[in-house]
């Protein structure tokens, strides 16, 4: 039986598998919004109640992990943990109170993962793949080439600090004055340009050779929205095609409603209500730098290729390419 935890900035989740002959089936799970990165961005550390908010999740998740007699784990933390300057402290804690041994992983790797567990809605008739992983603390862009046997190798990759609780803590609010969104917007689009320039990747975009991939929750929760979906559901969304006529119309919607408007969206709701503006900025960036028209949803990202690889199947991997600095 294999694991893996995957703790981001606002996220906490937890996949628990057992192989198959083609792979792994899921059979439990768990996922929490712990916001361990709130404040961060300020601070520079991680703040005693977002640790202590997050020790609780992880303790429930090596209940979990326990009870289904897990045998192999792998538990990684992404960004905030990485960018926090007692970051030892808290793994620590997390190694005292939960039990759990956690890995802070690098951005290239979180990338590598995040695009190996995209690997089943890779397109092979395309040339390329155009992933990003809107997070809470960071937002990751990776261009890579889709091969034959429909995995991939990345020939360019950037992180940059663009998630959705970095931006909303920087504006110092969720609400944006129309003005304040497009200059958001206009903004992310800035630090895009160079990652676009280095790779050619709207001229790619213009012959149509490139399959756009989104993961992490601003997407899938505009996917939601689009749908209509009394509640949200994976097995819905996951997959699924966004256009990028839907990401304009139901981002501006969105950017105009106050909190609550936001929060009475079942796809929504407080969890996600102060951070999904500054997502739909991110989103909205994307689309108008590559304007491919469509972009396939992805639920799933670094625990699914944390599996991927436990189980033996192949992995991203990198050309000889140095990461772009953030931006």
């Amino acid at each position: 039986m294999f694991a893996a935890l995957d703790l981001g900035t606002n996220n906490c989740r937890l996949l628990i598998a057992h192989q198959t002959r083609h792979g792994f089936r899921v059979i439990d799970g768990f996922s929490r919004i712990v916001r361990l990165g709130e404040g961060v961005s300020e601070a520079g550390t991680l703040s005693d109640k977002a640790i202590d908010r997050t020790v609780e999740a992880l303790k429930i998740c090596a209940k979990k992990m326990g009870r289904r007699r897990v045998s192999k784990s792998r538990c990684v933390a992404t960004q905030a943990a990485r960018s926090a300057k007692n970051s030892p402290y808290f793994v620590e804690r997390v190694k005292e109170e939960a039990g759990i041994d956690l890995e802070i992983i690098t951005s290239q790797e979180e990338a590598e993962l995040t695009l190996t567990g995209c690997f089943p809605l890779l397109d092979r008739s395309q040339d390329h793949a155009l992933m990003f992983d809107v997070g809470g603390g960071s937002a990751e862009f990776v261009w890579a080439r889709i091969l034959p046997d429909g995995g991939a190798q990345v020939d360019g990759w950037t992180s940059l600090p663009c998630g959705v609780v970095t931006l909303t803590e920087q504006h110092g609010g969720s609400d944006f004055s129309p003005d304040e969104y497009e200059k958001l917007i206009l903004d992310v689009v800035d630090m895009l340009r160079s990652f676009d320039e280095q790779h050619g990747i709207s001229h790619h975009i213009a012959e149509e050779k490139v399959q756009m991939v989104g993961t992490a929750g601003t997407v899938t929760t505009i996917a939601g929205v689009d749908m209509c979906l009394p509640r949200y559901n994976r097995s819905v969304v996951d997959g699924a095609w966004l256009s990028f006529d839907a990401v304009a119309r139901i981002s501006g919607e969105l950017s105009v409603q106050n909190y609550d408007q936001r929060a009475a969206h079942p796809c929504i709701g407080h969890n996600r209500a102060d951070l999904v503006v500054a997502g739909c900025a991110v989103l909205e960036a994307v689309c108008r730098l590559w304007p491919a028209g469509q972009l396939r949803v992805a639920d799933r990202g670094v625990r699914e290729g944390i599996l991927s690889v436990m189980v033996g199947q192949p992995q991203a991997s990198f050309t000889a390419v140095t990461p772009l600095a953030a931006g």
